[in-house]
C-alpha cells in the first residue's frame, strides 16, 4: 500500500462518517479514527527489530517505595492488653449524635457489649456504631468529623 492510497483511505473514511476504521494486512497495521471536525490517522509498520534489553539495576539504586497515604500508626506493646474498636464502614466519625447533644462516650467510660459509642455517616446515612466488648474507653484515635476507611481503629477498651 502506498502514501496515495493511504491518503485515498483517509478521504473516503472522512466522507463516510464513519468514527473509526482499522485495516490490517499482512505486514501494516492501520487506524483511521475521525471526529469534532479531525481526521487521525495511527500507520504502523511491522518490523522484526530486536527486543532491547533490560538494564539491570543494582538493589541499593532502586527507588525507595513511596506511601499513597499517611498511615496513623498506634504504638502497641506485644502484651497489649486493649481490645480495638474498628470501623465496620467508611465515612465520616462523629463522636455525638447531633451538634447539640453529648457525646457518647468519652475516656473513661464504661462500655458493655451493644453500647452504641460513635455514628459513621456514608453516603447521607448516620450509622450507629456498636461496641462489641465490654470495659473502659482508654483513647480514642480518631478526631471528631474526621474520614474513617473500613477496619481503622476507633477506640482502645481495657476489658479488666
Amino acid at each position: 500500500m502506498d502514501l496515495k492510497d493511504i491518503q485515498n483511505l483517509i478521504k473516503f473514511v472522512a466522507k463516510s462518517g464513519a468514527s473509526e476504521v482499522k485495516l490490517e494486512m499482512e505486514d501494516i497495521k492501520i487506524t483511521v479514527k475521525t471526529g469534532s471536525g479531525k481526521t487521525e490517522t495511527t500507520i504502523l509498520q511491522h518490523a522484526t527489530m530486536p527486543a532491547p534489553q533490560a538494564p539491570v539495576v543494582s538493589q541499593s539504586a532502586m527507588p525507595e517505595p513511596v506511601a499513597a497515604t499517611p498511615v496513623i500508626e498506634v504504638p502497641v506493646s506485644e502484651d497489649s492488653k486493649y481490645l480495638t474498636i474498628t470501623s465496620p464502614i467508611i465515612g465520616t466519625f462523629y463522636r455525638r449524635p447531633s451538634p447539640d447533644k453529648a457525646l457518647f462516650v468519652e475516656v473513661g467510660d464504661a462500655v458493655n457489649e451493644d453500647s452504641i459509642v460513635c455514628v459513621i455517616e456514608a453516603m447521607k446515612l448516620f450509622n450507629e456504631i456498636e461496641s462489641e466488648v465490654s470495659g473502659k474507653i482508654v483513647k480514642i484515635l480518631v478526631e471528631d468529623s474526621s474520614p474513617v476507611e473500613f477496619g481503622q481503629p476507633l477506640f482502645l477498651v481495657d476489658p479488666s
